[in-house]
């Protein structure tokens, strides 16, 4: 079956950090696709270049060569509140930390990156939020804060939160890493139905191996350049 065009492209995406005189190159020339209702595991130790490339992949970050097609603009095209704008409401972030507002509970996180979309109404927002809260199994906890939430808990707000701007493409850098084993196999297994549920787009970097026999597809990142992708059905 013909492939629609790509969400995201990266082409030939090169980017270098400079400690003082000394250049790092965290990636190497980088090329990758990502479709529609795919999920993709980016797979690589620490220092490969996960982090960066889904920097790159979320338009926080610009590549020194090459470049960032979203649904095939140059993002390097874009002013400043035009990324901004594209950040917030196609592209859905989760992070290993979580990322939450302390002081804010549940509901008030998952709700916080709808309060600039001044073209929702009160009801259409309160709607949104519901559904996100519903749909990471979090109902009766809406009003907890997060110091009263799991590890586990907390992610799933976070996935929550990720969702509710129903972007295009949700991004999750190492989300299972501040868990422990069993619960990081829920939370895949959460991003996997959302993913076949919603049809959301996901990619995720992880370096633990023994997530990936309920992912769709994996590409390997070593030493900033991809290895090859795999590609296999979502049990």
């Amino acid at each position: 079956m013909a492939m629609s065009q790509a969400l995201i492209r990266l082409e030939d995406v090169h980017r270098i950090y400079r400690l003082g005189e000394t250049e790092v190159p965290a990636l190497r020339g980088i090329t990758l696709e990502l479709h529609a209702g795919e999920f993709t595991a980016l797979v690589g130790p620490s220092g490969s270049g996960k982090s960066t490339l889904l920097n790159l992949a979320g338009c926080i970050d610009e590549p020194d060569r090459g470049r960032v097609l979203v649904e095939g603009v140059d993002a390097a095209t874009l002013a400043d509140d035009a990324r901004s704008r594209l950040r917030n409401r196609k592209i859905g972030f989760i992070f290993q930390s979580f990322n939450l507002v302390p002081v804010l509970d549940v509901y008030e996180n998952v709700e916080l990156p709808l309060l600039v979309h001044s073209h929702l109404s009160k009801v259409e927002r309160r709607e949104r939020v519901h559904r996100a809260i519903d749909d990471v199994g979090l109902h009766d906890y809406a009003r907890h804060p997060p110091d009263k939430l799991s590890g586990g808990q907390r992610q799933r707000v976070a996935i929550a939160r990720a969702l509710v701007t129903q972007p295009i493409l949700v991004l999750a850098d190492e989300p299972t890493a501040n868990l422990d084993s069993e619960t990081a196999r829920r939370i895949v297994d959460l991003m996997v139905e959302l993913n076949q549920k919603r049809n959301v787009t996901f990619l995720f970097s992880t370096h633990d191996e023994k997530l990936m026999a309920r992912v769709g597809r994996h590409v390997r990142i070593r030493d900033g350049r991809l290895d090859g992708a795999a590609s296999g059905a979502a049990a």
